[in-house]
């Protein structure tokens, strides 16, 4: 199996700057705790995969951040700008698989599938049910896939699959997992509340 990059992208926990939609039902504190757990449970299931792990942080700085996740991960500060001039920077050297830390279902199943389809597909997509994804991998990079979208919407995962029809570039599709955003979305999973 070839070396795949994955990048995880999330920022320091800081109380107000953390999972702020679920600020309402929880707290600053409490949704910051939820990012806490979540991020440190993604990290975990990544390093099962014995792939190179890439930490794009916001917030803190990288002695924060890695008091705070360990030593392992390699850790790059964001680059300044929305999500598309981030995933842009960091797209290059590919092979490269993106995630974020909202996806509490995750596993180390769903990354090790996404790894191996990037052996045949030139992209591969974990779906999530709100219309975005959780994760996408990208055989080289493909700056189209970024540029112009309609972030935070339900029209991600169709744009996204238009794209890649449109280039006539083959991908694979994951299961589809539900994302924790929203204080309703905390009814699923019990455990996170703090």
């Amino acid at each position: 199996m070839n070396t795949v990059r994955l990048v995880l992208f999330t920022r320091y926990p800081v109380p107000g700057s953390a999972k702020t939609r679920l600020i309402p039902a929880l707290g600053a504190d409490g949704a910051a705790a939820v990012h806490m757990q979540l991020t440190e449970r993604t990290v975990e299931i990544l390093k099962q995969t014995g792939q190179q792990i890439e930490i794009q942080y916001s917030g803190g700085d990288a002695n924060a951040i890695a008091r705070w996740l360990g030593s392992d991960p390699s850790y790059v500060p964001q680059v300044e700008g929305d999500l598309t001039s981030r995933l842009l920077a960091a797209m290059d050297p590919a092979p490269v698989i993106f995630l974020g830390s909202d996806t509490p279902d995750l596993s180390a199943h769903h990354v090790n599938a996404a790894i191996n389809a990037l052996q045949k597909s030139d992209v591969v997509i974990g779906p999530a049910d709100d219309g975005g994804y959780y994760l996408i991998g990208l055989a080289k990079p493909y700056p189209f896939l970024f540029q112009n979208m309609r972030w935070s919407t339900e029209h991600v995962m169709p744009d996204t699959l238009d794209r890649l029809r449109q280039h006539d570039i083959g991908f694979e599709l994951l299961e589809t997992l539900h994302d924790c955003d929203r204080p309703e979305d905390l009814e699923r999973w019990p455990w996170l509340n703090p």
